[in-house]
């Protein structure tokens, strides 16, 4: 952890001095040719975090009221108009939930590999046996939001709201 903590401290005055010379509020030219050293436990060269996201049932879709399905993640975008279900994005986020994650959670398991799950709320509401499997993980979930939504365009009650709704429905399930 103090390693890390000197990384930050490290990047954050990069990022300063670099905003001192420069108008644009990112820094695209990060370390340099002068990369910080790490001292990590055991000599480690390499940390790898693996995350995993389950949002299955948690996209919009018209089964839930929303306007549209969302084709975003697809192999191809969507044609459906407005009002009519993209079946094809749709069986796409279920073979997810259906066979992906099992798949995912078992070749973690077989490599007693640690993973951090980014889970919408809505999502595992959805799926009890996904959230029995991760009891039995030492996986650590994290809340990717209520649901697969645009936090951007919404009012900060509302999205103080929906981030009070999406921890109370993972602290139950």
């Amino acid at each position: 952890l103090a390693a890390a903590g000197a990384l930050l401290m490290y990047a954050r005055a990069r990022r300063q001095a670099a905003s001192a010379t420069n108008d644009h509020p990112r820094d695209f030219e990060g370390y340099g040719s002068h990369p910080p050293r790490a001292e990590w436990p055991g000599g480690a060269v390499l940390a790898v975090n693996f995350a995993i996201n389950i949002e299955e049932g948690a996209e919009p879709s018209i089964p839930d009221g929303d306007a549209a399905s969302t084709g975003a993640l697809c192999e191809c975008p969507s044609e459906a108009p407005t009002g009519v279900r993209d079946l094809a994005a749709e069986s796409m986020f279920e073979y997810g939930s259906r066979i992906g994650i099992w798949r995912i959670l078992r070749a973690f398991e077989q490599r007693e590999l640690p993973a951090t799950v980014f889970a919408c709320a809505r999502a595992l509401e959805r799926l009890p046996g996904v959230v029995d499997a991760l009891r039995e993980t030492t996986h650590d979930v994290c809340c990717h939001g209520l649901r697969w939504e645009d936090h951007i365009a919404m009012d900060e009650d509302e999205e103080r709201r929906r981030i009070a709704d999406a921890t109370a429905s993972l602290t139950k399930v």
